[in-house]
């Protein structure tokens, strides 16, 4: 049995959400997720937050806070890198309440037309990881049905965007160019960890998901350029901020 025929949907999972957490009273329904401990920091500074849940996987404590924006309240927290981190983050969330997520991160651009200060809607996700085929049925690509509403709030915002499959990969180290092309002939034009596993997880459990990303890194050229990828500054980090709660907002 190969990973690809790993989904089952004809027994009951061993272990369930609802043995570890319980649903917390009003928790907020929509939920806004970073991947930047820098663009997170940035919130909890800048927005009222109180601490209502926490997170516990074997290798960190993670808060979840309630922030208040303009009178609506929304739960945020940092996640983890990586689709399996992700999954079970997001499985725990939806535990508690959560039902609309908005994701957003940072990607590898294979496109350098994306790096001129737009932001990416990915309209599929490539599934070049293992955790959506436990969620999905085998396929080479998991659709993102709500991209074309969050594009046209991108839109009624004034920001610019671009449509485009994303790549995600479990191995950072192992994008060979071989397989960019392949993906670059598909329509994939930016590269992530995460969306793919994320996605199957909202599917398979009813919620909400919409995705966002920036571009880091660029793999467009014949040699890597790390760009905003291992610098420890981040300067647009407020504007990415508070990009994704006016989104939110426009969700809730």
């Amino acid at each position: 049995m190969t990973i690809l025929n790993a989904f089952d949907d004809s027994s009951e999972e061993i272990i369930r959400v609802s043995q570890v957490v319980k649903p917390i009273d009003d928790f907020p329904g929509t939920v806004v997720v970073t991947y930047s401990r820098l663009k997170f920091d940035h919130l909890l500074q800048h927005y009222p937050c109180d601490r209502i849940a926490t997170l516990n996987p074997a290798c960190a404590s993670i808060p979840v806070y309630r922030v208040a924006v303009a009178g609506t309240s929304y739960a945020a927290y940092l996640s983890l890198i990586g689709g399996p981190a992700a999954a079970g983050l997001m499985e725990t969330v939806i535990g508690f309440g959560g039902r609309r997520f908005l994701f957003f991160g940072s990607c590898g651009v294979l496109d350098r037309e994306i790096l001129s200060r737009h932001v990416a809607v990915p309209t599929a996700a490539y599934r070049d990881e293992g955790t959506s085929y436990h969620y999905v049925a085998p396929s080479d690509y998991i659709a993102i049905p709500t991209a074309e509403r969050l594009a046209g709030i991108l839109q009624d915002l004034g920001v610019p965007y671009h449509l485009t499959r994303t790549w995600t990969t479990d191995a950072i180290y192992r994008e060979t160019r071989g397989n960019m092309a392949k993906r670059i002939a598909e329509g994939c034009r930016v590269v992530d960890m995460e969306c793919a596993s994320t996605a199957a997880v909202a599917r398979y459990r009813g919620v909400e998901f919409y995705q966002f990303l920036y571009g880091a890194d660029s793999l467009d050229g014949d040699v890597w350029d790390p760009r905003d990828l291992l610098d420890t500054h981040d300067n647009e980090g407020g504007a990415i901020v508070d990009l994704a709660l006016r989104i939110a907002g426009r969700l809730a």
